[in-house]
């Protein structure tokens, strides 16, 4: 009860803008453009690439992560980090990029619009933006305002461009569900010179859930590709799953989080989520063709892991994807998984990026 009068301040004080965005609804993506447009001829392959980047958080401990106390970072530091993942992105010089954990206007990062600084700091043009947490003010820890999300940037023009919500984590208590993240699957089409529209979907799917919500986001995500994939259309898919591949062995010897608090822990049990991707691996056309084959990634796991808790100690396991439904599938021997962001020096973010080159067919 002794949340209601500060809700209600708090309303009254933002006056008709609701202190959160529910996102009840598939509604429209918000559009990017870089300042300045760099024009890209027609191309004979496309690098497509993922990229959950920590908001611009770089190598910071923050209390969280439950390895410091952090929770604010100085402009300076954002524009630091952010411009180190600018240069990366500029070396690796993605066609298309699909990034998750993109802060656009919040107090952590200092308020610095993420997504338009990439694109005015890197060759992509164009961008769409689809917020999972957009909340006008957080109590917790002083976090204050939040907007974040994921996007799609690409060299060519984007649109149609859709925020597809996904469910709740049904076991919270009605406060926290009422501020908690609102998980969407953003969707949008790029119109490739010589080659035509390619559908573009990036997820982040639930990280820790007690109650399946994260078998559940997988499965819908894989609805939304089977019903492209039945009308035609050609699609890139991926992001941070935050599931392990089919096959897996690590299943006990790494960490959700060091966090030692239950809301940190993914109750969901590892030995069965290894399963639930079986259907995205599956043989084509049932399954898609994923960017790291899984013949590869059993062969070699490590190789191929893209978070840890702490990057700066290596990298624990693979939750970062890239699927197509293009009958030719990749590039054969294309796949890069870039652990090197990561060095005794420090890391660009708890992810590695994960990029393949596909040829149109």
């Amino acid at each position: 009860m002794k949340n209601k009068p500060f809700i209600s301040l708090a309303m009254l004080a933002l006056g008709c803008e609701p202190l959160v965005t529910t996102f009840d609804e598939v509604e429209p993506a918000v559009y990017y453009e870089a300042a300045s447009i760099t024009e890209v001829a027609a191309p004979d392959t496309l690098l497509v690439m993922t990229w959950n980047i920590k908001f611009g958080g770089g190598d910071i401990n923050f209390w969280f992560d439950c390895h410091g106390e952090r929770v604010i970072m100085t402009e300076t530091e954002v524009l630091g980090n952010m411009q180190a993942l600018a240069a990366k992105i500029r070396e690796l010089d993605p066609d298309i990029l699909l990034l998750q954990e993109v802060d656009i206007s919040s107090k952590r990062s200092a308020y610095v619009d993420q997504l338009q600084l990439l694109l005015d700091n890197t060759s992509l043009n164009y961008g769409a933006f689809a917020s999972m947490w957009q909340v006008q003010y957080i109590p917790s820890e002083g976090l204050g305002r939040m907007n974040t999300g994921q996007a799609v940037l690409s060299k060519w023009d984007v649109a149609d461009a859709q925020r597809i919500p996904l469910e709740l984590i049904g076991d919270q208590d009605a406060l926290t569900q009422y501020f908690y993240l609102r998980r969407n699957i953003l969707r949008a089409t790029t119109t490739v010179p010589g080659i035509g529209n390619i559908e573009i979907l990036s997820i982040h799917a639930a990280a820790f859930s007690t109650d399946g919500t994260k078998k559940k986001h997988i499965d819908r995500f894989k609805l939304e590709l089977d019903q492209l994939h039945s009308a035609g259309v050609t699609f890139f898919a991926g992001g941070d799953l935050n599931t392990l591949p089919p096959g897996s062995t690590q299943l006990n010897n790494f960490d959700d989080s060091v966090c030692e608090a239950e809301e940190f822990q993914a109750a969901d049990d590892h030995s069965e989520e290894v399963d639930w991707l079986n259907e995205f691996y599956a043989d084509f056309p049932g399954g898609y063709f994923p960017a790291v084959p899984l013949a590869d990634y059993l062969a070699n796991n490590s190789a191929y892991f893209s978070h840890s808790t702490d990057p700066v100690e290596g990298y624990k396991r693979k939750l970062d994807y890239i699927f197509t439904n293009s009958s030719a599938g990749w590039v054969g021997g294309s796949h890069r998984t870039h652990q090197e962001i990561a060095s005794a020096s420090g890391a660009l973010s708890d992810h590695c990026p994960v990029t393949v080159q596909w040829v149109a067919p």
